[in-house]
């Protein structure tokens, strides 16, 4: 009987900033907003197993987003206990948002989002969700983007609005 390595901790912090992860539309065409953070359903729908704690900092379309909630948001990841971390944002900044994050020491911090919001039955964003999680368990600390199979660090992804991905620069 081989041995097995020892248990590694692992708690993940995630952040929900909003975006189109989160939205709720209504009748009207075009009418939304940013709702409930679908981070919870989505992990609890996926049965995970490790220990994990989701911390809502805003519900803003990622347009709406400025410096001073990026400071905001840099303050969280700082101040977070975890060293894993995974923030769900709305992708029209997401890229700008992972920059302004750069040069936390010690920590994974890892962008992810949906181009359909969660509620939707072909929404991305449990995919993303996934992706995210993987990446933010193996990657060296720094600061990445996990959209559409891909793992991107900052500074080298951005997102294609003809094709409705992100891709390599």
């Amino acid at each position: 009987m081989s041995e097995q390595s020892p248990r590694i901790p692992f708690t993940l912090r995630v952040i929900t900033a909003g975006g189109t992860i989160d939205k709720t539309y209504f009748d009207q065409p075009g009418q939304y907003e940013v709702g409930e953070p679908q981070v919870i359903p989505l992990l609890t729908q996926a049965g995970v197993a490790f220990d994990h704690c989701v911390e809502e900092a805003f519900r803003l379309d990622s347009q709406q987003m400025k410096e001073a909630e990026r400071a905001k948001l840099r303050a969280r990841v700082e101040a977070a206990p975890e060293s894993h971390i995974v923030i769900t944002h709305g992708t029209d900044t997401m890229t700008q948002t992972a920059a302004s994050l750069a040069g936390i020491p010690d920590k994974v911090i890892v962008l992810t989002g949906a181009m359909q919001p969660a509620r939707f039955r072909t929404s991305d964003a449990s995919f993303n969700l996934g992706c995210a999680i993987a990446a933010v368990q193996l990657a060296a600390p720094g600061v990445y983007i996990a959209m559409n199979g891909y793992v991107f660090p900052a500074g080298s992804v951005r997102k294609n609005l003809e094709k409705g991905r992100f891709e390599w620069v």
